[in-house]
């Protein structure tokens, strides 16, 4: 038991440790890397080392302390309860009045993005003023234990103006509390937050490693724990969730639009795939985009010179060699820019299913400027 158990990412390890071990603990830390692969639970495991009974550097995993952090490991059910307790249909007022905050231990609080509801949940569930305010106060009350840490998960889905409620505690920070962002990018936060926090960027795991986290944690075979540790492309975290067969549909819908808009045999058959992606309620419109982005990775290593092709789709090898003959290095640059302002142009609500429409209708015909092209 202790930080063993956490595989990947030793040099993040080493120095969490090493902070431990001397006692000079940062009083803001920013991990960050892919989703699904172990930002929440290091820095669930930092929070159990920093207050563990038995040990300086390391924790037990036996001591009380330690039990009762690891039930952070349950996120799914403490939100759940927190959104019972405040009722079904609350109103903005009381869901700033009554902060969702998962709390299993006096010392150590988890912030995730408020979903509101149980039943209903909001599309895009966000950090609220009332969670960073109730930080703000607890942070500087003396820890029972050794440490007060606060983890504050999707710490990208702060607005900036409520993100400022950060700079007062960074600015004099409390001597025995910590708090730990957590975000997909750095660059996601604000500037002035970000150069007072301890970065650590935490990197995707070898695909042997998701594979032996998935023999533990899952019953899949074999076979389906190698496709899984493929399409999850380091983050093990997806890998344990994945509905394989949904997703490597998701990537052969996706090669079928690049093959469809090379060749364009079919207007009304490429618009209709688009859209039933688009339109799609099972996967997020970010990870479509992201499908687009690994395919076209694929594409342009089959199209250079190199001999060492290893692709991050081996599954679809064939097709992706057959339509890398067809293409070159131009059109893929022009694919990748015009996914690159479908993602921008998402955050504000542009139609998806139009805008992946004018991508797939510009890798069919010269387009100067493919950001004209874009619905507005």
């Amino acid at each position: 038991m202790g930080f063993s158990e956490f595989i990947g990412n030793t040099r993040v390890v080493t120095a969490l440790r090493g902070m431990l071990a001397t006692d000079r603990v940062a009083h803001a830390m920013l991990f960050s890397g892919p989703r699904g692969i172990g930002k929440f639970t290091l820095a669930r495991m930092f929070a159990q080392a920093s207050n563990c009974e038995r040990l300086q550097d390391d924790f037990c995993g036996e001591c009380e302390h330690c039990r009762q952090i690891a039930l952070l490991a349950d996120t799914s059910g403490l939100i759940s309860k927190g959104l019972a307790q405040r009722g079904e249909r609350p109103d903005s007022a009381t869901v700033e009045r009554v902060p969702l905050l998962l709390e299993t231990h006096p010392d150590v609080w988890a912030i995730v993005p408020d979903p509101i509801r149980s039943k209903d949940p909001v599309a895009r569930p966000v950090i609220h003023m009332g969670q960073l305010r109730a930080v703000q106060r607890a942070a500087y009350f003396k820890p029972r234990g050794r440490r007060r840490v606060f983890i504050i998960d999707g710490a990208e889905t702060m607005r900036w103006d409520v993100s400022n409620i950060f700079l007062k505690i960074l600015e004099e920070p409390p001597e025995s509390s910590t708090l730990i962002l957590i975000a997909p990018s750095p660059y996601q936060l604000l500037g002035t937050i970000r150069s007072r926090c301890l970065q650590f960027s935490l990197s995707p795991l070898a695909t042997p490693d998701v594979e032996n986290i998935l023999s533990v944690h899952t019953k899949m075979t074999p076979e389906e724990r190698k496709i899984a540790a493929q399409y999850a492309e380091g983050s093990p975290g997806i890998a344990i969730d994945m509905n394989i067969e949904a997703v490597a549909k998701l990537h052969r819908d996706a090669l079928t639009i690049l093959e469809r808009s090379v060749e364009l045999r079919g207007v009304s058959e490429l618009f209709a795939s688009t859209a039933a992606l688009a339109k799609s309620q099972e996967i997020a419109f970010e990870n479509v985009l992201e499908v687009f982005y690994s395919l076209l990775t694929d594409l342009l290593h089959l199209s250079s010179t190199s001999t060492m092709k290893v692709l991050r789709n081996p599954a679809l090898r064939r097709e992706l060699e057959t339509l890398s003959k067809k293409i070159d290095v131009a059109w893929i640059n022009k694919a990748v820019d015009g996914i690159d302002v479908l993602h921008a142009r998402t955050r504000r609500n542009v139609n998806r299913s139009l805008g992946l429409d004018a991508v797939a209708l510009s890798l069919t015909r010269p387009t100067p400027d493919i950001k004209n092209s874009f619905p507005r």
